[in-house]
């Protein structure tokens, strides 16, 4: 996602399910004031709501500035027929590794979801 479609992005939309885990930084000064600064900028969005914004914003762009490595393995040839080799950089590890880590992560939000829908309820005995 590009910075300016998360701002278009912060003026309408509501906000992504959030996963159960929570993570704690600490800013520098300089950030701990643009981020204020983006608060107020925005009201109706909480500064976690900015945050979590920013750093995916942030993690598609590292993502995409990933460099291709070709390996020495042939996966398919392009269009006139020269070889695309299979990249062995850091994209494919990182995107194995993000599938495998999202899907422990829904476990994981399924689980607090379940244990928050049964405190509620009375228990059978």
């Amino acid at each position: 996602m590009k910075f300016k479609a998360l701002l278009d992005r912060w003026r309408k939309d509501p906000p992504p399910e959030r996963v159960a885990r929570e993570y704690a930084v600490r800013l520098s000064l300089e950030d701990a004031a643009r981020l204020q600064a983006l608060i107020e900028l925005f009201p109706g969005r909480t500064s976690e709501e900015l945050i979590t914004d920013l750093l995916r914003a942030a993690l598609d762009e590292i993502a995409a500035a990933m460099p291709y490595e070709p390996g020495p393995k042939i996966i398919s040839r392009d269009d006139q027929g020269d070889p695309v080799y299979e990249d062995i950089g850091l994209t494919p590890r990182f995107v194995e590794r993000t599938r495998a880590l999202k899907k422990a992560l829904e476990r994981e939000l399924a689980a607090a979801q379940g244990e928050a829908g049964s405190r509620g309820r009375p228990s059978r005995a």
